[in-house]
């Protein structure tokens, strides 16, 4: 298995690779392109890299469409009214109240406007202007100022910090709008993380979301961050926080997943360890996110953020067969941990992908048997 952690370890230095891998009496062997014996990802049925979708972990159509026609036409009244349509404390809305903020963001990046030319995101502050006691417009704005801080300034900076604390205010008056939606207090803990709430002031905001939506898996993820050792907490408080959150998830919830997502939080810089991926540790949260995976309703839009995660340690853990059972979900997407921390998601993907074919053509696997 030699030439599979050589791979790793080039994605891992930020290496853009694609390999083309075949099977050769159980080990992966890396082969010229065209060659007979080369496991190829399209035999599956996958999307060729280059038409992967970065922007989603899965898909949602209205959103896409509602996304086009508001960035061709730059009118944010679809962006409402699909908001307005969408329920306040469910993961959906949060996702779209994501995307929606971080398309005006990249607009605005791409054209940060001039003597000739209007910014980008105009969309978004007609619909601030024009409708500011909307409530959906409001939450989007207070996430695309954290984005805007997160994607401009360097935290710790004057610069960061006074986005971060007009996104604080932002969220405010979002909250003023909605009292009962729990988003706004979703967008404060990324907030709370720049600014390095103190943990009795995070807690109040925590306590907030508990009130409007204790299962928000989304929220949970927020908060991991804030209690991970690389920013307000350690191992052990992310760890206790993520195990808690899965002890009292409901039947059906992803919340079971909360481990997994700890441990990649810790992860080393670069661990090409193979006994590490299949230690206890590991192994047991790969296996209560499995469970969750098997127990979750089959529309829960968390459910592809969980299955990306799985292929990560899947692969890493050589369970080919159960890699390649989440590929088969959720292939077409990559907008999701772990592929969002690289430079480059759609290759990051298509380099597991492709070990993972490998992996299970060299353990007799093939498509006839994933189908079955």
């Amino acid at each position: 298995m030699e030439i599979l952690w050589v791979l790793i370890a080039l994605v891992m230095l930020g290496f853009v690779v694609l390999p083309l891998v075949r099977r050769r009496r159980g080990v992966i062997e890396q082969v010229p392109a065209g060659h007979p014996d080369a496991a190829d990802p399209a035999d599956y049925g996958f999307v060729r890299q280059e038409e992967l979708d970065v922007r989603m972990p899965g898909p949602d159509q209205d959103l896409l469409d509602v996304l086009d026609l508001v960035q061709r036409s730059q009118d944010y009244r679809a962006a409402a009214q699909l908001l307005a349509g969408t329920e306040a404390e469910g993961e959906l809305r949060w996702q779209r109240v994501q995307a929606f903020a971080g398309a005006a963001s990249l607009e605005l990046a791409q054209r940060p406007g001039g003597v000739s030319e209007l910014p980008g995101g105009q969309w978004l502050r007609n619909w601030r202007t024009e409708n500011p006691k909307d409530a959906g417009g409001a939450a989007v704005h207070a996430e695309f100022l954290v984005q805007q801080a997160w994607r401009t300034a360097m935290p710790g900076t004057d610069e960061f910090r006074i986005i971060m604390e007009e996104a604080r205010a932002a969220c405010s008056d979002a909250a003023l709008l909605a009292p009962g939606d729990p988003i706004p207090y979703i967008v404060e803990l990324s907030v709370a993380r720049g600014l390095a709430y103190p943990r009795p002031e995070f807690e109040q905001v925590w306590l907030k979301i508990l009130d409007r939506a204790p299962n928000h898996m989304g929220a949970h993820l927020a908060a991991l961050h804030y209690w991970c050792e690389k920013w307000h907490g350690s191992r052990e408080l992310a760890t206790s926080f993520a195990e808690a959150a899965a002890a009292r998830a409901p039947q059906g919830s992803l919340l079971a997943a909360m481990p997994l997502f700890s441990v990649f939080e810790h992860l080393p810089e670069l661990n090409l360890v193979r006994g590490f991926y299949q230690s206890e540790v590991v192994t047991k949260a790969i296996h209560g996110a499995l469970h969750a995976v098997h127990s979750a309703r089959s529309g829960d839009p968390m459910l592809a953020h969980v299955r990306h995660l799985l292929i990560f340690f899947l692969v890493r853990a050589e369970r080919w067969a159960e890699a390649m059972t989440q590929l088969v979900h959720v292939d077409g997407h990559v907008g999701a941990l772990p592929w969002t921390h690289s430079p480059d998601p759609a290759a990051e993907f298509a380099v597991y992908r492709a070990l993972a074919v490998a992996g299970y053509e060299a353990n007799g696997g093939s498509p006839a048997t994933l189908r079955s």
